[in-house]
């Protein structure tokens, strides 16, 4: 059914919404199709725009309803259809949904609007702040051309360069996670170097009790004397790394000479041709492999007293002639009860026959990691077959030390059966490397019960540890640096790298497993223990010795400040006692006397006293009397000065 003229006429114009109806703020897709199909309905193409049919947006499935909330009659009036909104067109959940993004849209055009204008509040504002600032700073030159002009521009550029900082730094380092962003990074500008490097507490709660004399460890080394450092190097414990550090990472007035391809080094003393440095990295392996305690004591001094310079390095057949010889030195010593002090012969065997001092060093590790790390060192082939476990005088014999594999190797073998072996020396390795075998008989388990040898073998580890020159630890990597440092007096180019994630790291394991690897490292373990305790009470002492010196100097500084300040005050005293230049020549003899004064400002203020008093002792006239009360004046002025600046 068509249209008449009129209505297609009152149609052709556009349609205005109502006056009730809210002012539209977006246009939707689908709001935009069915104008576009009332507009080519102009052109005389209404009939077959409104045929019958249900309206758009209304399914063909149900009986077609009104679309809006009253039905459109008929007889309707043509004003009355040329006010009816497009939007009412719609369907109830359309009209619905296009509601909803116009809020949405206004919302976030407020939210815009707001931002806007508080960033120009707040550009204002700070415009006006600096504006007051450089009017201040730059008042007198203001004159000079268009100040005001400049200064407009400068403000603005600086607030536009702090705003695109700012976003620039929400995109680099979004939340709190960037450094920048944390108050600690105000708070401590300068972090402690040698904090702790397993996150654990910053207070140490010592376990054990320790003299002063066992914490204090200052070594006085003269390099250039008859000094020499020994390196205890335990296997896996990180003393590799450690060794290197000696040879190439060392301030010393004489380098290390280390050529390219060769592991060994060349320490010599400055102006000499002898080495301050007995290690792996230095002399080689000169007294066997990995030699412990037992055999470092007993070769050392021999092989520096006979062998020196090209020659340290002896042939196996002479270390253990060497060691031959010193184990009968030894039995022919009194102290041959096997619970005999170890300190007392430790410290008889830290000096050689022609006086050379030697002072033993180590590196421990915790025995969990270093256990795992020897059995994964052990699956890649290493046997260490060259250590020849020489105790007095004789390597142990294939009963007293049975091997744990019968072929070249034990490459490939898994962790059950590396625990499993009874003579695996990976077993409380740091305790036995560091103990005195002899007192125990060796490697010979038949000459006294295994309780009372662990025990005995565990106090000479601990007691050997203690009176060693320094040791470190593995886990501690800047600590160990540090108290190296302060023991020696010598400093290492850079700082040592602690590395968290090793090949004993990279072992998952069970915990049955690690208890069990606890219990066959039992000794190791306790030793562990008091060694960690007196590591950290020996750092915790060197530091707070440090601040102490550090504030002891502070006070010889104010006290010296103080001394000037009164050395200058009695020249001006002395000074302003002369009134003229002719009395000052006849009470002064000596003409450069004020020249002196004022040559020399830093004299000691007794000199000062005594001057004074020989210049009075000098004059001769009644108004000696008023000089002294000026100079007592004057001390008491210098005293209320003092004081103040205090």
């Amino acid at each position: 059914m068509a249209l008449p003229a009129c209505a297609v006429r009152a149609l052709g114009q556009p349609l205005q919404p109502e006056r009730g109806a809210p002012a539209r703020t977006t246009c939707p897709r689908r709001h935009s199709r069915v104008e576009a199909e009332l507009a080519g309905s102009r052109t005389g193409l209404v009939a077959a725009s409104v045929s019958p049919g249900p309206p758009r947006g209304v399914s063909h499935g149900f009986p077609s309803r009104p679309l809006l909330d009253e039905p459109l009659k008929a007889s309707s009036s043509l004003a009355g259809a040329s006010r009816v909104p497009l939007f009412a067109l719609l369907s109830r959940s359309r009209r619905r949904r296009m509601h909803d993004l116009r809020r949405r849209w206004d919302l976030g055009s407020l939210c815009r609007a707001l931002l806007t204008r508080g960033l120009a509040a707040l550009g204002h504002s700070v415009k006006h702040v600096l504006g007051a600032i450089f009017s201040k700073i730059f008042g007198p030159l203001a004159s000079v051309g268009n100040m005001d002009e400049k200064s407009n521009k400068l403000l603005l550029a600086l607030v536009m360069l702090f705003l695109f900082a700012v976003i620039v730094l929400q995109y680099v380092c979004p939340g709190t996670e960037c450094q920048l962003l944390r108050l600690q990074a105000f708070s401590s500008p300068v972090p402690d170097p040698y904090r702790s490097e397993d996150e654990s507490s910053a207070r140490f709660v010592p376990h054990y009790n320790f003299t002063r004399g066992d914490l204090l460890r200052k070594v006085d080394f003269d390099i250039k004397g008859d000094d020499l450092i020994v390196f205890l190097h335990i296997q896996k414990t990180g003393g590799t790394t450690f060794g290197r550090h000696l040879v190439r990472n060392i301030q010393l007035e004489q380098p290390c000479e280390c050529r390219v391809g060769q592991k060994k080094c060349t320490c010599h003393r400055p102006g000499k041709r002898e080495t301050w440095l007995f290690s792996r990295f230095s002399t080689g392996w000169s007294c066997g492999l990995h030699a412990d305690w037992t055999e470092l004591t007993s070769c050392v001094p021999a092989v520096v007293d006979g062998k020196r310079d090209a020659r340290l390095r002896p042939s196996r057949w002479r270390i253990f002639q060497i060691l031959d010889s010193a184990s009968k030195d030894r039995r022919g010593s009194p102290n041959t009860n096997p619970g005999a002090n170890p300190p007392s012969s430790t410290k008889a065997r830290n000096t050689s026959k022609s006086g050379k001092n030697f002072h033993y060093i180590t590196i421990l590790r915790d025995p969990v990691s270093r256990y795992l790390s020897e059995w994964r060192h052990v699956q890649r082939g290493a046997t260490w077959k060259a250590s020849l476990h020489v105790c007095d005088g004789r390597p142990p014999t294939s009963e007293e030390l049975p091997s744990c594999y019968t072929g070249d190797d034990w490459s490939g073998c898994p962790l059950k059966e590396f625990m499993d072996c009874p003579y695996n020396l990976a077993n409380n390795r740091q305790v036995r490397m560091l103990s005195d075998l002899t007192l125990v008989g060796c490697y010979n388990l038949s000459v006294m019960p295994e309780k009372q040898r662990n025990k005995v073998l565990l106090e000479s580890a601990k007691s050997n540890l203690k009176h060693m020159a320094f040791f470190g630890l593995t886990e501690f990597q800047r600590k160990t640096q540090y108290l190296f440092e302060k023991t020696f007096n010598m400093n290492f180019i850079s700082p040592f790298t602690q590395y968290n994630t090793t090949r004993a790291s990279s072992v998952e394991i069970s915990e049955e497993t690690q208890k069990r690897i606890e219990g066959l490292n039992f000794l190791d373990m306790e030793l562990y223990s008091y060694a960690k305790d007196l590591f950290l009470q020996r750092y915790q002492f060197m530091r707070q010795k440090e601040h102490q010196d550090a504030r002891r100097k502070r006070q010889e500084q104010r006290k010296f400040l103080k001394g000037r300040f009164l050395q200058t005050h009695f020249q001006s005293q002395s000074q302003g006692q002369s009134q003229n230049p002719s009395q000052n020549l006849s009470q002064n003899p000596n003409p450069n006397a004020n020249q002196n004064l004022t040559q020399n400002p830093i004299q000691n203020v007794t000199q000062s006293l005594r001057q004074g008093e020989n210049r009075e002792s000098q004059k001769q006239n009644p108004g000696q009397e008023q000089n002294d009360s000026n100079t007592s004046n004057g001390t008491n002025d210098y005293i209320g000065s003092v004081e103040k600046w205090r």
